[in-house]
């Protein structure tokens, strides 16, 4: 009698796990799942940073960063903030640069590069 309620209870556990995935249970894909962002070097003062959108439908997307101009230096030390919203539909790619011309000959950096999308209100 115990043999016979273990391979019940053994055909029980895998039909309830393997049942969802017989039945076709979709999951959700995020955005995160079908949006990438990538970033290179565009000669010796500028970054290309650029969106790709693989997903089924359209997205706002926007990219955001800072400029700081000569960063170790107290009196000069200057911050541009700059940004770029697009609207991407599928299978398509948008970039944009990150220049530190603004900086003239001052040593620079870029920093607090974010970027994200979501579903587009259109």
């Amino acid at each position: 009698m115990r043999a016979t309620w273990a391979r019940w209870a053994t055909c029980a556990l895998a039909i309830s796990i393997c049942m969802p995935a017989l039945a076709g249970k979709k999951t959700n894909k995020s955005l995160a799942d079908c949006t990438a962002f990538s970033q290179k070097e565009k000669g010796d003062d500028a970054f290309e940073m650029s969106v790709h959108n693989s997903c089924k439908a359209q997205v706002d997307c926007s990219i955001s960063w800072k400029v700081v101009c000569a960063p170790e230096s107290k009196k000069r030390r200057a911050v541009h903030a700059k940004s770029s919203t697009f609207t991407l539909l599928e299978g398509t790619e948008q970039t944009a640069e990150a220049s530190a011309a603004v900086c003239g000959d001052e040593a620079w950096t870029i920093e607090s590069v974010q970027w994200g999308c979501e579903p587009s209100k259109d």
